[in-house]
């Protein structure tokens, strides 16, 4: 990500609020000059001392004209700046190159340049350039950090002049800024096979396909990129614009990730609470979902659904993959607890049909909220849950809603319901989850099996 902008540095003629700019910009120097020299030009007056009133005048003129030439100085610089990355995993680092250009036709004086940028990713950034000459540029860069996710502004950049003597500064700022998304960390996950992922068919499956003869096929209208091969020319006749033969296309495998956000479900705050560990997770599934070809979706308690777009919500392929988890991304980055107090919403998502896998991160839960994840897991082809435990993630475990057995309570209901159900207790690594959820989907089928022949 890259941003320009241009600055001025020159002054408008009679401009006498311009000048007096010029002399607020006077440093400490530049006024210990000032008062030097008026004290010196006064005791000079009333001593009758011809040669310590001339050099009062002296003290007392250089920071006023070093002021006014700085501020009448007429060249032109140009900033960019450019962020590597400008998305960037919590606790990790990225890099921000400054660029300046002197554009004008004058080599420029001392420029110090400072970025504005959030307190939480560093201190803020100096640089001292010295002379550029016309047409030359100066590259510097800094480094910024977060534990925290979210998105940070970064600039304007400003521009701090000063005259050879250091008399006077002048501030000049540039009217671009950019922004680091701070997203949540990411663990790789293992491959697992999890029920749910079978894939199926796409046009082919929902239509019937007569068994008489290519003049039954039903055709399409034509779209771009087609191959021309399949034109049905009969069709194509018949309705006056090109139609192409349906081919049966693999439907990739779909995947649902449901992060509960109610702040009412979540104990404590910071990078090391419960519901930073939730979005983190949510965040890791979503990435290995993809990359393992399924079209995936993020779907919070109250409802909203990334990426959104189209008629069930999912991502798409190829590069609609990589845009929408992006989006998915950039949503975590950002996402914080909501006010309400149930599932029904997300529910009312969910409802409309079979939505593959279903995997959940959840908080706290009530028997009413259970009963609502019951009815979800009968519209999915496979559910799994991490439930965070409360109790090990509260630093006395006495206070966690419900007592310590609430969290065991809240996991038995959850695989009455069908659902493959996982704690998830302070300091837990979702890669052993993960594993641990195939070998209990494992067992829980080859108990079934037993069940059957018996």
């Amino acid at each position: 990500m890259t941003t320009a902008g241009a600055v001025h540095t020159e002054g408008a003629d009679g401009d006498g609020g311009g000048l007096r700019t010029a002399l607020a910009g006077l440093t400490t120097r530049g006024r210990s000059f000032l008062a030097a020299g008026v004290a010196a030009a006064i005791c000079a007056y009333v001593l009758g001392q011809s040669d310590l009133l001339r050099v009062g005048l002296l003290l007392a003129v250089l920071p006023l004209v070093c002021a006014v030439v700085l501020y009448r100085t007429r060249y032109r610089v140009a900033g960019s700046r450019r962020l590597s990355p400008a998305r960037v995993p919590a606790g990790s680092e990225a890099r921000v190159h400054l660029r300046m250009d002197n554009i004008s036709r004058l080599p420029t004086g001392l420029l110090m340049l400072q970025d504005r940028v959030p307190y939480v990713l560093g201190p803020r950034p100096r640089f001292v350039l010295d002379r550029v000459e016309p047409g030359g540029r100066r590259e510097v860069s800094y480094r910024v950090r977060s534990d925290l996710r979210g998105r940070y502004p970064l600039g304007p950049l400003q521009l701090r002049l000063s005259d050879p003597f250091g008399m006077c500064e002048l501030t000049r700022s540039f009217s671009t800024y950019d922004t680091l998304t701070v997203i949540p960390r990411v663990e790789p996950l293992p491959p697992v096979r999890l029920s749910g992922e079978a894939k199926g068919y796409g046009d082919g499956r929902r239509r019937a396909l007569a068994l008489a003869g290519e003049d039954d096929v039903i055709p399409r209208g034509y779209r771009y990129g087609d191959d021309l091969r399949r034109v049905h020319w009969r069709s194509t006749a018949r309705y006056g614009e090109l139609m192409v033969r349906r081919e049966e296309q693999p439907q990739r495998a779909r995947c649902t990730v449901l992060l509960d956000t109610r702040a009412v479900a979540y104990q404590g705050a910071g990078p090391d609470s419960a519901f930073e560990w939730a979005v983190s997770g949510a965040a890791s599934v979503l990435v290995h979902m993809l990359e393992r070809g399924f079209s995936v979706r993020l779907l919070t308690d109250t409802g909203q659904v990334v990426p959104g777009e189209g008629s069930d919500g999912f991502a798409g392929a190829n590069q609609e993959s990589a845009d929408a988890a992006g989006l998915m991304m950039d949503t975590l980055a950002v996402v914080d607890h909501s006010d309400g107090a149930g599932l029904s919403r997300a529910y009312d998502v969910l409802r409309g049909g079979n939505e593959g896998l279903l995997v959940a991160f959840l908080g706290d839960l009530d028997e009413e909220q259970a009963a609502v994840l019951g009815r979800m897991r009968q519209r999915s082809g496979g559910a799994l849950a991490f439930l965070l435990d409360s109790a090990s993630w509260m630093r006395d475990a006495a206070q966690a809603p419900g007592g310590p057995d609430r969290g065991a309570d809240q996991l038995r209901l959850l695989r009455e319901a069908g659902w493959t159900a996982l704690a998830a207790p302070r300091g837990a690594s979702l890669n052993e989850l993960w594993r641990q959820a195939e070998q209990e989907r494992s067992g829980l089928a080859a108990a079934s099996g037993g069940e059957g022949r018996s």
